[in-house]
């Protein structure tokens, strides 16, 4: 679009509580309404296209499109089509625990020739702890860096996966793409870049 130019912007989110609230509960519906809210609010605002950041939220994706007034992109898909398009076969999903263990990504999957895993029981519970505790308030430490950099290297050791897809919009804060040993999906950044190709279309 030129110089110092991008699509029309807005944004409108509830507070995380409401969201988590109804995720424990495993109300997914509620999800949905919330979601479709936004979406309600942001298509009055003059908004053509929607997108969510939060992978977990997206296990009520399909509820969402049936309120939705506008259109909206899956992040999974967006991850999944960088994966179709690089030629992996094997991914390694990380994220928080509830994310590991939902139908988010593996539905996407379902459909391609390319497998997925997810990180042992035992990392799930502390990637979580990490993610939760540490970096949804902003905490970034050397250990926290290090155990998910050995989460990562059992990974590449016991499941050979040959991409590592960040499933967690904070993940990237302790994940260094330069140095990590599988090529990096980053979730947020793929739906970001599907968002923008959408919208210039």
């Amino acid at each position: 679009m030129g110089e110092y130019f991008h699509p029309e912007v807005s944004l409108h989110n509830h507070a995380l509580g409401d969201y988590m609230r109804l995720v424990r509960e495993q109300d997914w519906e509620g999800v949905a309404r919330l979601l479709a809210s936004s979406a309600q609010k942001l298509a009055r605002a003059g908004a053509e296209l929607l997108i969510c950041p939060d992978n977990l939220v997206h296990q009520a994706f399909a509820l969402l499109e049936a309120q939705s007034p506008i259109p909206c992109l899956h992040i999974a898909t967006a991850v999944v089509r960088e994966a179709q398009a690089r030629g992996y076969r094997r991914l390694a999903i990380l994220g928080t625990r509830a994310l590991m263990e939902s139908p988010v990504y593996s539905d996407q999957l379902a459909v391609t020739n390319i497998e997925h895993c997810t990180a042992s029981l035992d990392d799930r519970i502390e990637l979580d702890a990490i993610i939760r505790a540490e970096l949804g308030s902003g905490k970034l430490t050397s250990r926290s860096r290090q155990r998910i950099s050995e989460v990562i290297a059992r990974l590449v050791s016991d499941q050979q996966c040959d991409a590592l897809v960040l499933g967690c919009t904070e993940l990237s804060l302790l994940v260094a793409w330069d140095r990590a040993p599988l090529p990096v999906l980053d979730s947020t950044r793929l739906l970001a870049r599907a968002a923008l190709r959408a919208a210039l279309e």
